[in-house]
């Protein structure tokens, strides 16, 4: 038993100096803010957090950035691996465990839906104030108000002191007489004296009450319309929207289960192209990916809409079986202490919560 545990450590030891002295390879895809290429050298979150790994255990590594996300998992699928590791923003979920190996947890993230400028409930409510048929509704109301106003001076200008005035100073305290009348009842210190006055003054209370009644019904209806046809604020909100994401990630799978229809694009630059040209309606995909897009952007182009849901944590992923994952987790519980992990978390998303 001894000798066997001897040849064991032997095999071991042997092992991390050959893994050392070779020069593993890395695959990725270009995921801002985790990582991707500025000024020629390897940039973002995960890429930094590989550095100090490296830098750690004395590896020497080169990175194979790929196109597509489907492409950086099948480097390290098993059967199929031709990367040692694979790091970005790497869902670890149930199905991609059963093919490849997850380090421990590098990122708590989840995801979040990305919608145009102004596409919010607050936007959605100035877009049925400033409605064409609200708009027309309002201006109705106060033709008839300033119409039935002018009518009440014409019958009691020489009778009711109130009206008793040049027709030019007369048209706004007769519209504030009727809309008095209207909202309030009118003023009982003005009372019309005359028979067609007072004809017309019932008239207009009694219809006032129809008028009111028909009003705040159009103004409810064209609010309600704009909220259920303008805004998306949750995921309940994208059924009959055309929305984007990226194939085979983890929003393609919650939308599926959802039954929510959606295109699905192969890398994340050209969903962003078909976003910023308006043809998609929304975009559901990694919640930090979104919000550094977002800001980069700026909220003249996207906005995000809702809270983050599902929440999911990301690894690095190896080929099943492979000798490096205890390693790497040993090596990230060492850059969580010695504060390492924290300031490159800072250095890019700013203080944890």
């Amino acid at each position: 038993m001894k000798k066997i545990i001897a040849i064991f450590t032997l095999v071991t030891a042997l092992w991390a100096q050959a893994v050392a002295a070779q020069t593993l390879t890395v695959t990725t895809v270009t995921r801002p803010p985790f990582s991707m290429v500025e000024g020629g050298e390897e940039d973002g979150f995960s890429m930094d957090l590989l550095a100090a790994l490296a830098e750690t255990q004395g590896w020497e590594y080169r990175v194979e950035r790929v196109e597509r996300f489907g492409d950086m998992l099948a480097a390290v699928t098993d059967g199929t691996a031709t990367a040692d590791l694979a790091i970005a923003n790497i869902s670890i979920t149930a199905a991609r465990e059963a093919v490849m190996d997850f380090s421990q947890p590098i990122f708590e993230a989840g995801l979040q839906i990305m919608v145009p400028p102004g596409d919010s409930a607050g936007s959605s409510v100035w877009r049925a104030i400033l409605s064409p048929d609200l708009l027309l509704a309002i201006g109705a109301a106060l033709v008839l108000l300033i119409g039935g106003g002018m009518l009440m001076w014409l019958f009691e200008r020489r009778a009711q002191p109130y009206f008793d005035r040049p027709v030019h100073e007369a048209w706004f305290p007769s519209f504030w007489w009727a809309l008095n009348l209207v909202v309030n009842g009118g003023f009982e210190e003005r009372v019309p004296r005359t028979l067609l006055g007072r004809l017309f003054g019932v008239i207009l209370v009694v219809s006032s009450l129809f008028i009111v009644s028909v009003f705040v019904a159009k103004i409810t209806s064209v609010m309600t319309v704009e909220a259920i046809s303008g805004s998306v604020n949750s995921v309940n909100d994208l059924y009959g929207k055309r929305v984007g994401t990226i194939e085979g990630s983890t929003a393609a799978a919650f939308l599926d289960r959802r039954e929510i229809g959606y295109d699905g694009f192969g890398a994340l630059e050209p969903m962003l192209q078909v976003f910023e040209a308006g043809e998609v309606e929304a975009v559901v995909f990694d919640a930090p990916i979104l919000s550094h897009y977002a800001n980069t952007a700026g909220r003249e182009v996207a906005q995000l809409a809702g809270p983050v849901f599902l929440r999911e944590n990301y690894g690095i992923a190896f080929p099943t079986g492979s000798p490096l994952v205890e390693e790497v987790n040993q090596a990230l519980l060492a850059l969580r202490e010695d504060g390492t992990y924290d300031r490159i978390y800072r250095e890019w998303f700013g203080q944890r919560r």
